[in-house]
């Protein structure tokens, strides 16, 4: 009877993790149903996708990740191995190995088109580039990525609950993309290089015109254009290096001052 009550109760589990898309609603399914509590985990694709997700909502994403490889592996056309499947590239992204995460979640697209976690799996690999933009004074290739990513979430699913915090992080990675633009501009300043600069800033309000800093880069552009560039020291011009906070630009409606084609 023991066994059974496993059995029975992964099945449940894994039916609303694949139905559900929310993350946090994904995880918290064992908890609500009152699966672990040290029930053991019998040597099967039931009980093996119950200890991980044990592991799993404990945040032991390692321990996790090598049950759900060893569930891929030994039992690769179980229902198990769906879950399997997209949560060791949760794993791989609670883990900060978002490279691998990316690869596995695209996997899982690939080979589940259709299925009703894309829109989450799409949100996520969109995170994963997100979550490695640097400083605007380095390769700002994730930020770039991650805007791609992003829009074609919305663009594939405009009604997707994703699609606020989706919109807000797209903003958000523009805006440090123009900041990074100006970070360059800014050293073209220093060195005396006005004509780089000048033109350095015109690429910005060209492809960012809804950005924060915009409106500096049309004052400096302006200077140079009077003959009188800019006097102060060359720091006093940096905006912050960092990313910017997605939630400020949560107020804006999905899709305002957002290209349909990743620039």
């Amino acid at each position: 009877m023991k066994i059974r009550y496993v059995q029975i109760t992964a099945l449940i589990l894994l039916t609303l993790v694949l139905c559900l898309p929310g993350c946090a609603m994904i995880d918290s399914f064992s908890s609500l149903l009152g699966v672990g509590g040290g029930v053991s985990a019998p040597d099967t694709p039931d009980g093996l996708a119950m200890l991980a997700m044990e592991d799993y909502n404990r945040a032991n994403y390692s321990d996790a990740l090598k049950t759900f490889r060893e569930i891929k592996e030994r039992y690769p056309f179980s229902p198990q191995s769906l879950l399997a499947e997209l949560k060791s590239a949760d794993c791989q992204y609670y883990l900060d190995n978002f490279a691998e995460a990316i690869s596995e979640y695209e996997g899982f697209e690939a080979n589940h088109p259709t299925n009703e976690a894309i829109p989450y799996v799409l949100f996520q690999i969109a995170m994963s580039s997100y979550k490695q933009i640097d400083t605007i004074d380095r390769d700002p290739g994730a930020a770039i990525d991650s805007i791609a990513a992003f829009l074609k979430l919305m663009k594939a699913f405009p009604d997707s609950a994703y699609v606020v915090e989706a919109n807000a992080r797209v903003l958000a990675a523009r805006n440090f993309l123009a900041n990074h633009e100006f970070y360059i501009a800014t050293y073209y300043i220093r060195t005396e290089s006005l004509p780089m600069a000048e033109a350095r800033l015109r690429y910005l309000l060209a492809n960012y015109p809804e950005t924060t800093v915009a409106a500096e880069a049309k004052t400096i552009i302006a200077s140079i254009e009077a003959g009188n560039p800019p006097k102060r020291t060359w720091r006093d011009w940096i905006p912050d290096i960092s990313l910017p906070d997605w939630h400020t630009f949560t107020s804006i409606s999905p899709g305002k001052g957002v290209s349909a084609t990743p620039q």
